[in-house]
């Protein structure tokens, strides 16, 4: 037994994947950035995703379906959810906002008003003080009314000042957020550049410190920064020359800065004109010779990429929270026409067709409800490995978001794409969600990477257990009859039927068997591409979709059996819905997972890469007109 383990590992050995990637594409330069900032550094680790990289399951943050808040906390936010509905049904106008491509004055001094702004800043400092959960069910009625205000609130406290709050020393909390939360002052996160999208670690603009050490001076430019025509207060990042100890040579790193208008050289370009959003406010910023005095650093020089990154992570299931609701709007707009448009004598919701696109419509909904409300919650209760959760979150969110409203433009037909109906308006404003904060593409890459590091890690791990394998029997043991068990047909999956409600068990096995699948996968392509598997971006993007599916089942899979087991009124009906996800989302997996293996499918791929190069050789479209004029 201790052979046949001691031989594979010795083969995998060859192929792990050491803590830095190498690549020589610029293409993945962020993700990879991504990947060594984010990734464990000990062998504990209590993400679920992450922990399905090595065929294991970590049921701290998923079972049981989370439930964080206490009677007082649930008191506030009942306070805060009737008059936040009642805002948005009387006072806010979306429509207005979006054919004026502005907040209205009344409707942004209300929200002002209403503490809208500063919901997760302390009580003492001017905000309402809410909790992670808290603030995902007001996000979630701000979606489901208006996305263009939605990212005006997003912009300025999900990430515009949320380094003030994560990375903040007392006096630069005591300074800003006041202002942040009742004074009136916008705020905005300022990282994308011409030249820098994904690749947040190519940006241009430089920060040097003063020669009496006072300020750093600041220039460059930042462009389509939500809020950007508006802040006052920006968190900005800026190339810092920095000293390396070992070396003892200067090199750039990004660092994270407080910058304000009032200091004098900032400046911003006319507001974009864009597809959505429109109300929101997005302009170009330019820095010339900004003086930031040296106290505005914000987490340590050299430290704005770890600042960068935790704000996004921090802010991603706010993302989910906000576009379930914008599915439930949706869904609401297609059942009231489905069930009162007659055709051929019969209402609508009674052809198959459109009860299919209504189950899957609500289906999409459950899963990115119960995602956000389940990120919120562990974000709550302490955890701090939820960043391939968060990113899931997001990505799954936004294209859910979209079919969901494709689909209820379809059922209510023409009158659908009238601008009467509002689906027209909330379809252009989603579109940008696929592309914000992290395209879908890099977080899919992102997580795919993150997840096969920690298994090359375990491999690792294993490697070193031999040199001294007294000391580590139980390890040694414990792999070697995961592996001879496979290798025989003996092998089980890891157990999740004591994690669900009894009714769920089946389908619980089904992702447990998943799960044991997938990591074969991975330890496959770690044989097969060793460090080359980071360039294989056909394979990661299906990995990452498996990903999705696995951690999607286990989420419903944990509501549903909490609403069973609390007698719900809707348990049954979420359990229909998780049943019905998990039997197809386990079909989705196998095929990604075959299709990685797949000799056919690999040429396949090979065969899309030569033609894409002939279309991009030829500027377009590469084969002829079939008249061949």
């Amino acid at each position: 037994m201790l052979r046949i383990l001691n031989n594979s590992i010795k083969q995998k050995t060859e192929y792990y994947i050491i803590p830095r990637f190498l690549s020589t594409s610029e293409i993945h330069k962020n993700c990879i950035q991504n990947v060594e900032k984010t990734a464990p550094r000990n062998n504990e680790n209590s993400s679920f995703v992450m922990n399905i990289f090595r065929g294991q399951i970590e049921p701290k943050q998923i079972f049981p379906y989370p439930n964080v808040l206490n009677e007082e906390q649930r008191e506030t936010l009942q306070m805060l959810v009737d008059p936040t509905i009642k805002f948005f049904e009387e006072v806010n106008d979306a429509a207005k906002n979006d054919l004026e491509e502005k907040v209205d004055e009344t409707s942004l001094k209300g929200l002002w008003d209403m503490g809208a702004f500063a919901l997760q800043v302390p009580q003492d400092m001017g905000g309402l003080g809410l909790t992670n959960t808290q603030y995902a069910r007001l996000v979630e009625i701000v979606g489901g009314n208006d996305l263009g205000v939605g990212i005006t609130l997003g912009a300025h406290q999900s990430i515009g000042f949320k380094g003030i709050l994560l990375f903040g020393t007392a006096e630069q909390k005591a300074k800003y957020l006041p202002r942040v939360s009742t004074g009136g002052e916008f705020a905005a996160f300022c990282l994308t550049e011409p030249s820098s999208g994904s690749d947040a670690g190519s940006i241009k603009t430089r920060a040097e410190l003063s020669s009496d050490g006072k300020h750093y001076i600041l220039n460059g430019s930042k462009i389509w920064i939500s809020n950007g025509g508006l802040a006052e207060i920006m968190t900005v990042f800026a190339q810092t020359p920095v000293l390396n100890k070992k070396t003892g040579k200067f090199v750039d790193k990004v660092t994270a800065f407080i910058v304000e208008r009032s200091f004098g050289g900032v400046t911003n370009g006319a507001p974009e004109k864009k597809m959505g959003i429109k109300c929101s406010n997005t302009a170009e910023v330019y820095y010339d010779n900004v003086k930031v005095p040296a106290e505005n650093l914000l987490g340590g020089l050299g430290n704005g990429f770890k600042v960068a990154m935790n704000i996004l992570n921090n802010g991603r299931f706010g993302m989910a929270a906000a576009l379930s609701g914008t599915m439930k709007a949706c869904i609401k707009k297609a059942v009231d026409f489905a069930t009162q448009r007659k055709q051929f004598g019969q209402r609508i919701d009674s052809f198959g067709s459109i009860q299919e696109k209504l189950a899957r419509m609500s289906m999409l909904h459950y899963v990115t409800e119960s995602m956000a409300y389940m990120i919120s919650a562990n974000m709550d209760s302490g955890f701090k490995d939820y960043q391939l959760e968060a990113a899931i979150s997001k990505c799954f969110a936004s294209e859910a978001a979209w079919y969901v409203c494709d689909e209820a433009i379809q059922i209510l037909g023409g009158m659908g794409y009238m601008k009467e109906t509002g689906l027209e308006k909330v379809m252009r404003d989603l579109r940008i969600f696929r592309i914000f904060e992290g395209t879908n593409d890099i977080l899919r890459l992102f997580v795919a990477l993150t997840g096969i590091q920690y298994a090359g890690a375990h491999l690792k791990e294993l490697q070193n257990a031999f040199k001294n394998p007294t000391a580590n029997l139980g390890l040694i043991f414990e792999e070697a009859s995961k592996r001879v068990g496979r290798k025989v047909g003996l092998n089980s999956p890891p157990a999740m039927n004591h994690l669900v409600h009894k009714d769920l068990v089946p389908y619980a096995n089904l992702v447990a068997k998943n799960i044991d699948t997938f990591n074969q996968a991975v330890e496959m392509v770690l044989i097969k591409y060793g460090r080359g598997i980071v360039n294989e971006q056909f394979i990661l993007n299906r990995f990452a979709n498996a990903t999705f599916d696995i951690y999607s089942s286990a989420v419903v899979l944990s509501r549903a059996s909490s609403s069973l087991q609390d007698n719900l009124e809707s348990a049954n009906h979420e359990k229909l819905m998780a049943e019905t996800w998990v039997l197809e989302a386990s079909e989705r997996v196998k095929n990604n997972l075959d299709t990685i293996s797949s000799g056919k499918h690999l040429d396949n791929f090979a065969k899309m890469i030569t033609i894409s190069k002939n279309i991009c050789t030829a500027g377009g479209i590469a084969h002829k007109n079939p008249l061949k004029l």
